[in-house]
């Protein structure tokens, strides 16, 4: 039996998906091989990896002066390899809005000086912190940002916009592909992949290609974007699979009516789940108001014995990976794009009678 899956990642995928992925699982498009198997240098996976790159381009809008990457070593591994790509001037500004960004942070800090323009950790991220772009010192090689905060659920409802050329980094992990964002805002975006576009081993980078070729010749060649860029992302066997799948779930978004269309779907379902939440008297939501995510929705009961009775009874009914995150506590309900309104729906009607029990 299929349950809703509410994992803040790996996260669900689309059921047609799955289904494809099985169907095509002992013979991919007459080859006879699965994708599991086939030489990464072959014309049938030099087609997949060219159409999972294309999907990508057209569903985001990607200008042709931006490289598309595909790296192994999940989100994480950025947290170091876009300091020793990009801090060509020793110095960067990043804004604390949560875990991931204070984890990036502090990766940076190993490579050069990292100026915090603003955080909200005393405050446990549940919000975005104010910052002034003005106090980016001018020598900052880039400005750092994580989009969606999927710890504790928020997300920046509008960009930062540094001054004088100073490129924005994104860490868009997740929240890629769920709403429409302008690619030229942005020098470089990345993603890990289990999220929003497919199962876990690898992120997307999304780089201006001016900001590629400056990595100091101490860096490691697997750590050096430029590696990848004149490789298509091919120096060594890349996650051929996850790469596949990824092709698949772009092409099931492209169905969807797109980002724009995803993220109709998107704001109708975060919708349901706050209204609830909102007119509740024994559930609370934690992050605020105005920097709610869409795609994970953190909330609490009256207290901790509560909360563990709830992730309990939820998962008997087929609501599954409700727990929250250990820092933050309570519950956490990640809904990607790939989970349906149906799901949302049925949370919130079990939500309804569990209260009557408190």
């Amino acid at each position: 039996m299929r349950v809703y899956n509410f994992s803040p990642g790996p996260s669900m995928l689309p059921l047609p998906v799955l289904e494809r992925a099985a169907r095509e699982m002992c013979d991919y498009n007459g080859t006879g091989m699965s994708v599991m198997e086939m030489s990464h240098r072959g014309k049938p996976f030099m087609q997949i990896m060219e159409n999972t790159q294309n999907l990508l381009r057209e569903l985001m809008n990607i200008p042709e002066d931006y490289e598309v990457l595909f790296v192994q070593g999940g989100a994480s591994m950025q947290f170091a390899m876009i300091p020793l790509n990009l801090m060509t001037t020793g110095a960067a500004a990043y804004i604390d809005s949560g875990n991931f960004a204070h984890n990036a942070l502090v990766e940076a800090q190993r490579y050069g000086r990292v100026d915090v323009l603003a955080s909200s950790k005393a405050d446990t991220y549940a919000y975005i912190p104010d910052y002034d772009v003005n106090d980016i010192a001018d020598d900052a090689s880039y400005l750092y940002i994580t989009t969606n905060n999927t710890i504790f659920g928020t997300r920046y409802i509008e960009l930062p916009k540094p001054k004088n050329g100073i490129p924005l980094v994104a860490d868009m992990s997740s929240n890629i592909l769920s709403q429409p964002y302008d690619v030229r805002d942005f020098g470089l975006i990345y993603a890990g992949v289990q999220k929003n576009m497919g199962p876990a081993g690898m992120a997307v980078v999304i780089v201006r290609k001016d900001l590629i070729g400056k990595a100091g010749a101490n860096v490691p060649k697997m750590l050096n974007f430029q590696t990848y860029a004149d490789n298509n992302s091919m120096f060594n066997t890349p996650p051929a699979y996850t790469i596949y799948m990824t092709g698949l779930v772009l092409e099931w978004l492209k169905e969807q009516g797109g980002v724009e269309g995803i993220y109709q779907k998107n704001v109708e379902k975060a919708q349901i789940l706050y209204d609830f939440l909102d007119q509740s008297e024994k559930f609370r939501p934690l992050a605020k108001k105005e920097h709610r995510s869409l795609m994970n929705v953190t909330f609490v009961s009256p207290d901790a014995e509560t909360d563990a009775r709830f992730v309990a009874e939820a998962a008997k009914a087929g609501l599954q990976t409700l727990k929250g995150h250990r820092i933050a506590g309570g519950m956490r309900a990640s809904i990607y794009n790939a989970m349906p309104k149906e799901g949302v729906e049925a949370l919130v009607n079990f939500m309804a009678d569990f209260e009557k029990t408190i």
